[in-house]
């Protein structure tokens, strides 16, 4: 007996499936990908920088409000960020263990306006008290103005402009200083 054949027999009754095969299983979510046939609206992408002393559920919390809503999350980078604050009524030092959240997603602005993308967030910061919670939407947002400081090598500043250039970037560079 095949192992795909197996799998189909015995998996439902462990997982408490349907007897039906895994061709014909449906999930309940929408699909991410509109069609264009329909009027529906297109995907964009969001950025969330969240920076908040370190506790339990934050990173469920977080993704559940982005799924919540539609969207899917397509990368997150997470780190600790030791902190040391001095005491001086108790004259020691204390380490603090504090995280950051980085987390790119798309979502459809029908579904999740911006307004309720910042309440959502908002919630979430003074949940877990956050120290910075920052969600930028680089379609929808203003893009910052920069100035380039560059160094004698040009490749990285070349680099950049390309990618600027070709819309990658969600800024204007407004200035190029360079020491050389």
């Amino acid at each position: 007996m095949s192992l795909r054949r197996r799998l189909s027999t015995s998996l439902p009754q462990h997982f408490r499936f349907t007897s039906r095969s895994f061709r014909s299983l449906e999930f309940p979510r929408q699909p991410l990908r509109p069609s264009h046939s329909s009027g529906e609206s297109h995907l964009i992408h969001g950025i969330n920088v969240f920076h908040c002393p370190d506790a339990v559920g934050i990173v469920a919390k977080l993704f559940d409000c982005i799924a919540s809503k539609g969207g899917n999350i397509l990368g997150w980078m997470f780190s600790y960020l030791k902190t040391r604050k001095f005491f001086i009524l108790e004259e020691n030092l204390k380490v603090m263990q504090n995280m950051c959240l980085v987390c790119e997603f798309i979502f459809d602005p029908m579904k999740w306006p911006r307004t309720q993308i910042d309440e959502d967030f908002l919630k979430l910061s003074n949940m877990f008290n956050a120290k910075k919670s920052v969600v930028r939407v680089p379609n929808l947002d203003p893009k910052y103005k920069i100035y380039v400081l560059a160094s004698k090598q040009d490749h990285c500043l070349v680099d950049l402009l390309h990618e600027w250039k070709d819309g990658r970037l969600p800024v204007d560079i407004t200035c190029v200083i360079s020491g050389s």
